[in-house]
Order: C-alpha cells, then structure tokens, then sequence
C-alpha cells in the first residue's frame, strides 16, 4: 500500500476514495481500523472513523491507532481526511488529530485545504466559500453538531492546535507545484507548521498534490487527492462496476439545505414517510413499522427526519442535542439492518453521522469503491448481495436519490 488515508467520517472516506479511484488507484476503504492485513493489490487505503463529533482526545486516539495499522502496511504518504466545509468547533477535532498525526510523523511543512472546487467550495486568502458564499453564510452556521461561524479557516484552526498556523496564498498557488513548495518552506521558517493553502480550481488542487509529493502528511477535502494518484505513477481510468438488482431503499438523517432539497423533489413523485425526533425518542415509532412500511413500498422509498434548522434547534433544546442525535441514527441503523435482512440489497443514505450509524450497524467491515455518482459520491460495494451508496448532507444534485439507485443497479 502507497497512500494511507485516514477520515474522519464514512461518506467523505468514500467521497477521498472515490477521487483515489477515477485518478487510477487501486482503492479499498476499510471501516474502523481493520484487525488483519489491507488487501493484497490495494495501492490506497481509506480508514474511516466516526471521530469527527466525539470528544478530541478520544479522536486523536483512534486516528493515531489507524495511523499504526496504517504504516504497517508500508504506506508511504498520510492523509487525513476531513469535511471540505472543515466541520468542527473552536473545540473540535480537525486541529488536535492534524497536530497529533504531526509530531507521529515527524510532519512540518502540513497542508491545510478543505476545497473541493467541483462542490462549490473553494478557499481564497485563507476564507472558505461555499458557491459565492462565505461559510458561515452558507447555512453551515446552522449545523446541529457543527455550527460554523467564521470562514476564516487560520482563525477557526487556531485555538485547535498549539502550532502556528501559516497560509500560501492564491497568488502563488496560480504559479503552480514549484512555487506552492516554495511557499511550503517560506510558512515552515517561518514557524507555521500547519498551512491552509488557497484553491478555487480543480487546477489549484492538482498542483497543490504535486506540490504535496514526498510530504509526511497531508490533510483537506477530497480535493486535494486529484494530484495524489500521479504522485505514484497512476493514470486515470474508467472504474469497474456491476449493478445490483432487487430491493431498494433510502434513508436521510442530514439537514443540510442540499438534502432538504433532494428529499422534497423525491417526496413529490415518491414514497416517503418522515421520522419525528421526539416520537423516535419518546417511543411512538418502531424500527420494525418503518421497516415494514419501506420494504412493502414500491419504487424507491425514503425514511428521512431532514428537518428545518428551527425544529431541530426545537428537539434539541426540549431532549439534548446528542440524545436526540443518537436517538435518531440508532433508529436509521436499526432500520436499515432491518430492511437489509428481509432482502434489500441496495441503500442509499444522506448525512454524515447518520451513513456512519448505518454503515456500522450493518456490520460492514470493507467498502469496494464504484464509479461517481455526482461528484464526492461514489457507488459502493459491500458485499456480493449488497451496494450502498454514502452521500454527504450537502453533496449531490437534487435528483440524487433516483440517479443512485440506477446506478447502483447498472441500469
């Protein structure tokens, strides 16, 4: 294994290994840090942790802990994957787990870039925008779990880390991978050991991973691995896939304004049946009864709770935002191991913690990595009778959940 990816939930892992995998890389993502050997022809392997919300120390332990099974399998280059909206808090886990993988590694000159060009996020003097909005106008400050309210990413990062933060601008990131290293080494004398770098172009990421090529560590978006593969003699190639007949369903956890939109085109023509937090918690709804309820539906039905930000803010006051969050995934893994059980053999779902949930109440260990679906949304493979696709809350187009499940069935 060359590259060793570590992320920090379950659909950007597969959002990085989906970008691996269309820049020619032999690519396997593992969920959790796996117990025997990677396989055999890997050339990347994404370890996906569901560390992004939990406390840091607890975080840090677990990406150090696939760091180690990562090194043993002879990787060459570390990268740590995180959201290309930079999910955390002032508190949060972005800034302890890059510092800890550092001082692992040995690691100073550490690229720090969440843009993903192709889904509207770029970073320009040292600002995240999401399209023409700067983040925390973007509806991110609304995040139920990750509320961000400053774009700055140096000042976000800041009281995360104890080492100085840098930044290589836009102006010199346009003159390519020489004069990005050049930048590199200028921020390292002059103290910075983490380095946000400016991107608003698919081009900028490409040269920022030339740029990258021999570093210890990486850290960004998806993005920045579109100059990785060639880093390692790979081309890019058409990736492999056969469909999956049978049943299928869908299920979405996120609130973000990209599945409320997916969700209220699919309800329109649809089968679907929404999810109320407090009768989740307050026990009126039982797995098995939506279970029941998808399976018997034709087509292709959704489970949602992709609620208003005031109703959740709602909920949230009234039960415990991590009660009612863990309320919540609990009852979609339960589902969909319910589902899955009686015969569904293709799952979509929506939400970073809500995929994590699922993917591990399944029980899936290794994740085969598809053609993209839209862009940072691969199809999955997960077991010869069964395919999944993980899409981030504001990833995809707003007919995500149809154009899934035909690819995810080859059709």
């Amino acid at each position: 294994m060359k590259l060793g990816c570590i992320g920090d939930d379950f659909t950007g892992s597969s959002d990085l290994a989906n970008t691996l995998a269309k820049g020619g890389m032999t690519v396997v993502q593992y969920t959790g840090v796996p117990e025997g050997p990677a396989d055999a022809d890997a050339q990347a392997g994404v370890v996906a942790l569901k560390s992004r919300s939990i406390d840091p120390e607890e975080a840090v332990r677990q990406s150090l802990a696939a760091l180690d099974w990562l090194r043993a399998q002879g990787c060459e280059q570390i990268f740590f994957k995180y959201c290309s909206t930079f999910d955390s808090t002032p508190q949060g886990n972005i800034g302890p787990v890059a510092e800890a993988l550092a001082k692992a590694l040995d690691a100073w000159q550490v690229i720090v870039c969440p843009a993903f060009p192709g889904t509207g996020r770029s970073v320009y003097q040292g600002h995240l925008f999401v399209a023409d909005k700067l983040l925390n106008e973007s509806g991110m400050q609304n995040h139920p779990l990750t509320p961000m309210t400053d774009a700055d990413i140096r000042r976000w990062l800041a009281p995360q880390t104890s080492f100085e933060v840098g930044h290589v601008s836009a102006r010199v990131v346009f003159g390519g991978a020489e004069a990005i290293s050049k930048g590199l080494w200028d921020q390292h004398v002059a103290g910075k050991r983490l380095i946000v770098v400016d991107a608003i172009r698919d081009e900028d990421l490409v040269e920022i991973g030339r740029a990258a090529k021999g570093l210890p560590l990486i850290t960004g978006g998806s993005g920045v691995a579109l100059g990785l593969p060639g880093n390692f003699g790979c081309k890019a190639a058409p990736v492999p896939w056969t469909g999956q007949g049978g049943k299928a369903m869908a299920l979405s956890g996120s609130c973000s304004i990209a599945t409320r939109a997916q969700v209220a085109r699919h309800k329109a023509h649809s089968p679907a049946r929404e999810i109320i937090a407090a009768e989740v918690i307050e026990g009126r709804v039982s797995p098995m009864e939506i279970a029941d309820w998808a399976m018997g539906a034709k087509g292709l039905p959704l489970v949602y709770s992709s609620a208003d930000p005031e109703i959740v803010k709602a909920v949230q006051a009234r039960f415990g935002s991590e009660a009612a969050s863990g309320a919540l995934e609990g009852f979609f893994a339960e589902v969909a191991r319910l589902c899955v059980a009686a015969g569904a053999t293709r799952v979509i779902t929506a939400g970073g913690e809500t995929s994590g949930a699922i993917v591990e109440g399944l029980g899936l260990d290794r994740l085969e990595i598809g053609p993209e679906i839209d862009p940072g949304v691969p199809a999955l493979r997960a077991r010869p009778d069964l395919v999944v696709a993980l899409k981030s809350g504001n990833f995809g187009a707003e007919d995500f959940f149809e154009k899934a499940d035909r690819l995810l069935a080859g059709a």
